[in-house]
Formats: C-alpha cells, structure tokens, sequence
C-alpha cells in the first residue's frame, strides 16, 4: 500500500487517471494525450510525444537522436534498442588522445530514434503513423512558446556552436537562442517530419534526407555513408530482470547502463536498508556504496553486446553479488575511477492505456544539441553518442567502425508477480542508473507514492566515484556521511540529478508522477 502523504518540498501533485502520459514537457505531454483521445494505445501515444519532443525540446533530442523503450503489451515485455551503430570508415587511428571527440563528425553515430518510432508503430499501433506526426509538425511549422529550463541549455549552448554555420542558421537565427515564452519556428523541420512520415521512416535511412547526411558528411570531413544509412537496424530484445524483494526490475541489456542499476539493486538485496529510514545517512551511505561497485562493472565491462567479453548474467552471479554486498560495512570505500563522457541531456516520456499497455521510452543527443551538426536545409540535430566510446587498447568499447558505443540512456520497468507494475525512467545520463536505484528503493521498501519519491532530494555518485547530494538534504544526513568517510558536496545544479517520470499501475487506472526538476507533466483522462 502507498503512503498518500508527500514528506517534500512538492510543487505538484500525482494525476490518477485510466490512460496518462508523463513526461518532460507539456505539450508534448499533450500531443500523447491527444493520440490516446484519438483512439490510439499507449504505443501511439508514446510515439506522438517523442516525435514532439525532437520539436519543443530540441537541447535534450532531435529527429537525429537515439531511443530505447520496454512495452508491456497486455502480455509480456518486450525491448528495442535504437542506438546506432558507428561510421564503418572509424578506423581506430582515426582518433588520438585520451577521449572521444564530442562536436563534429567524428563524435556522431547512426540515429536510431525514427527506426524506433517506425518499429513501435508497425508492430502495436493502433493508428496510421502519420497520424502521430499531427502535433509536432504544427509546432515546428507555426511555432512553439519555449520553456524556461530549454531557453537556458539553449543559450548555453549557441556560443559552443558558433563556427557550426548550419546549427547557428537553424537555432540561432538572429544570432542568439530565443527566451522563454518567445515563439519559435522550425519549418525546415515540418517539412523533414512530413517526410519521415510519409514513408515510414525511410526516406531517413534510404531516401533523399539520407542523401543529404551523407553528402553534408562528406562535405564536412566525416565518414558516415549511404551505406551505414541503409545498415541501419533496430535490436529487439527481452529486457533483463533482476529480483529486488517482491519485485523485479527489468532494464535493456548492455550497450546501455541499466544493468549497473540491476546490480545495485541486486547487492542491496543483501541489506537491511528496508528497515533504515529513507534519506538517512545509513540508507544513502549502503546505495552510494552499492552504486561504486555497479559503476565500475559498466565502466569496466558494458558494451557493444558483440564486443562484451563478460555475459549480463556473469555479472549477477549469485555468488559474486553476495561477495559485494559482504564488503560494504559501515564506513566508505574507495574504489578506483575510470572516467567515461556523461551528459544530461535526455528527454524521458512513459505512457499506459485503459487496455494495459505500459510504455517505458528515452531518446536522447547525450549533450545539449549533440554533435553541433545540423544537416542543413532539413532541421536535423545529429547527436554526438560516439563520444561514448572508449579509447583505450583492448577495452570492450573500444571505438572502431559498425560498432554501438556505450549508452547512458535507459528506461525502466518495474513487474510483481509476473504482472506490470511501474513504468518508469530518471533522464540524466550518469543519473540514471542511480535514479532507478533510489525510486525502486523509495517506493517498494518505504512505499513512498511515485510523485513523494520524485520530489526527495537525491544522491549522485560521479564517474569519478564523488559524492554530490542535492540541496534539501538534511543537516544530519550530510554530517553522518562524513562521519562515515564520504566526501560530500552539496549541489545547488538540479541538472546533475536528473528528472523522473514514473507511471504505476494501480487497482483500478494508474498514478502519474512528473518531476518538479523538468518543465514537464503528467496529464490523463
């Protein structure tokens, strides 16, 4: 049972409703909203919103970036995995340094994100795909108001941009990015969305917008071809499921880093922290600690799955995890960094109908604007998820050509007793495995309602293994991890935690949550 109290600072309430949608921004909320009002399922409505969000929230994602999503289809889970693969021309001696580089060409892979709205719509739509593109063609074509959050990653972002003319000539017109409420126009992109429409996503694999990346590609000095265009596939998968007390928490199996939540919660499985007082500094000192040791195994291990060396389920041997839960005790540990790109730059959107069906869906750039690459004449963003790859010798994400780099994004699903539970996702690049963590731990150990779990303040462990707690941790809470050999800083950057959109399944209809962090909502009906 839920506890309906909100312990918080809360600037909203849940939304109980038989079809909802929830996600970062409102009209995009709407669009979903307007599917399902439509006749369509959680399916199409998931789709209206993510192809409106590559509209209204351009920083976090574009028409040019990659999805995941987990669909409980009135049955069973089912997973697609839309990260795209690299350039086959990467050549390992293309790159030199220590890190991937995170503008240009040579950052950007495969989109995959309109392969997965074409795949989800042929495999459980309801209504005709085009249909889904109504709303986010009219906000390009006649204009969206933007949002206070967009407008300031927007305006930050411009100057980092200023020798990518095509970018500047499309999102930075008059030379600056637009301010909150101002009206903005994207009519390059209307036309772009009616295409894909039109042909179901191929004309931006094998038509003429996949001409015009190709050529601007070359014109540019990157690599990427017709042919890797064309090459392009989504991966169907079953999600992985991980029991964690009485329910399981399902994740897309690795080049994504949903299984280093998996493993958190796998060793947590071992403790008390049930019985600790949430946001306490016990409570928080076992998660954080729980987190280092899953933050290495992704950083370590996760991968193309044909480059991974060490099977999912190896690392959530039984055996292994109770050796990791055994060396946590009360004081923390160190553990040695090993530093990849992050970002927190991601929209996240879940939906769920009055016939069942549950959507759990992320796509993102991974840095604000991605690449900086916009093809001109079409409004395409390119993002910049090669940046993802490792270049060190002999690592399983090592960078080479045809190869899926290593992804921050994930959606989250939560199933008990084999039946669908909680659709559920934290946007925010290293947040988001930790996000997973604290609101499974939140609402099915302390049975904090999903708007109470959204809205308490968070925990973050960096890549390189720092502590960041968010403001409105407790005084004691803070003192105690330094009693207890944590480093910890107080951050005022509500970027860094992330933004949480959660639906739960209840008796009758569901409960949407919308985090107060993101200019988003939850709407229903």
């Amino acid at each position: 049972m839920l506890d309906w109290n909100f312990p918080y600072a809360s600037r909203r309430a849940p939304v109980f409703a038989r079809n909802v949608v929830a996600t970062s921004q409102p009209l995009a909320a709407q669009a979903g909203l307007n599917a399902l009002r439509s006749g369509g399922n959680a399916i199409d409505a998931a789709i209206a919103c993510a192809v409106t969000l590559t509209v209204v929230e351009p920083a976090m994602n574009g028409v040019g970036s990659d999805a995941f999503a987990i669909i409980w289809n009135g049955n069973e889970l089912v997973g697609i995995n839309g990260s795209g693969k690299s350039p086959s021309g990467w050549k390992r001696d293309r790159f030199s340094g220590t890190s991937m580089p995170r503008v240009g060409w040579n950052s950007v892979t495969v989109p995959g994100c309109v392969s997965v709205w074409a795949a989800l719509s042929e495999r459980f739509g309801k209504l005709p795909f085009e249909q889904l593109f109504t709303d986010a063609v009219d906000y390009a074509e006649k204009g969206f108001q933007v949002g206070t959050k967009t407008a300031a990653i927007w305006a930050a972002t411009v100057e980092t941009f200023s020798d990518f003319k095509p970018f500047q000539k499309h999102f930075a017109p008059n030379g600056i990015a637009p301010v909150p409420g101002e009206l903005f126009r994207r009519p390059e992109l209307a036309r772009t969305l009616e295409k894909i429409a039109s042909t179901k996503g191929e004309d931006f694999y094998r038509g003429e917008l996949a001409q015009k990346i190709a050529k601007q590609a070359r014109d540019e000095g990157g690599v990427m071809t017709v042919e890797d265009l064309d090459s392009h596939r989504i991966l169907w998968t079953t999600p992985l499921a991980q029991s964690y007390r009485d329910i399981s928490l399902h994740e897309i199996p690795p080049n994504g880093q949903g299984l280093a939540a998996q493993i958190a919660l796998a060793i947590l499985d071992h403790t008390t922290i049930d019985s600790m007082e949430p946001g306490s500094d016990r409570w928080v000192h076992y998660q954080v600690e729980a987190m280092k040791i899953a933050i290495r195994a992704s950083f370590d291990h996760f991968a193309d799955p044909r480059a991974m060396r060490i099977e999912p389920s190896a690392l959530l041997e039984p055996d292994s995890i109770r050796k990791s839960a055994a060396s946590i005790d009360e004081t923390a540990s160190p553990l040695p960094p090993l530093q990849l790109p992050i970002s927190h730059d991601t929209v996240y959107l879940c939906t769920a109908d009055d016939e069942g069906n549950m959507v759990s869906m992320i796509q993102s750039n991974f840095q604000g604007f991605g690449s900086g690459v916009v093809i001109d004449g079409t409004g395409i963003s390119m993002q910049n998820r090669g940046a993802g790859f490792s270049l060190e010798k002999e690592h399983p994400n090592e960078v080479a050509g045809g190869k899926r780099p290593f992804h921050t994004i994930i959606p989250g699903f939560v199933t008990q007793n084999r039946e669908p539970k909680m659709a559920f996702g934290v946007m925010g690049g290293h947040m988001q495995h930790q996000g997973h963590v604290q609101m499974v731990t939140r609402i099915f150990d302390h049975h904090e309602n999903p708007q109470a779990a959204s809205d308490a303040p968070r925990w973050h462990v960096g890549p390189n293994f720092d502590l960041l707690l968010e403001e409105g941790t407790t005084s004691s809470t803070y003192r105690g991890l330094i009693d207890r050999g944590h480093h910890p800083t107080i951050s005022k950057d509500s970027n860094i935690f992330g933004g949480a959109q959660l639906i739960y399944k209840l008796k009758d209809g569901y409960c949407a949550a919308s985090d107060h962090r993101k200019e988003g909502m939850a709407t229903g009906y």
